[in-house]
């Protein structure tokens, strides 16, 4: 189905090089607004650099992937030591592209992760790679997204994989 994740986790924290690779992912695209913090926060949530330490460390290439303007998604990025691809156009497969061509890897080693169906999880269906939906942080203020939210909630995956312990 179109809006249907390769997986899902409660955080992108709960993501770990080993489930990717055993995924065979080797470079994600990474969504940046209730995905790596919360909505039009310029700080990224707690934790995030030691996990895209971790993610560096194992061989994972990553690219943010927005639809945001780049006076958004560039500073971000740059605090995170990341490549961006702003106004990605998402769920349009545009995005994606720009992001392979400049990672250099072949659509069945990438993954998206993101915490939106429509745009995330649609746009990595449609360009034709693997997805992780994570949920989103905290709920957007804005009526667009109450009301965004409210249509997807009957596709959400109902369950999600829990962190273990021992990663």
């Amino acid at each position: 189905m179109l809006f249907t994740p390769t997986r899902a986790y409660r955080t992108i924290l709960d993501i770990s090089p080993h489930t990717l690779k055993k995924m065979g992912v080797s470079a994600l695209f990474l969504d940046v607004d209730n995905t790596l913090t919360t909505h039009n926060n310029p700080r990224p949530i707690k934790g995030l650099d030691r996990w895209l330490d971790n993610m560096k460390k194992h061989g994972i290439k990553m690219i943010i992937v927005s639809n945001n303007h780049a006076p958004r998604v560039a500073p971000f990025a740059e605090e995170l030591g990341l490549d961006f691809i702003p106004e990605g156009a998402k769920p349009l497969p545009v995005g994606y592209s720009n992001a392979q061509k400049k990672l250099q890897v072949p659509k069945n080693e990438i993954c998206a992760i993101g915490d939106q169906l429509f745009t995330d999880i649609l746009g990595a269906n449609l360009f034709g790679i693997k997805s992780i939906f994570v949920y989103p942080i905290e709920p957007e203020p804005s009526v667009f997204f109450k009301i965004k939210r409210a249509i997807e909630k009957p596709l959400l995956p109902k369950k999600y994989i829990q962190r273990r312990k021992d990663r």
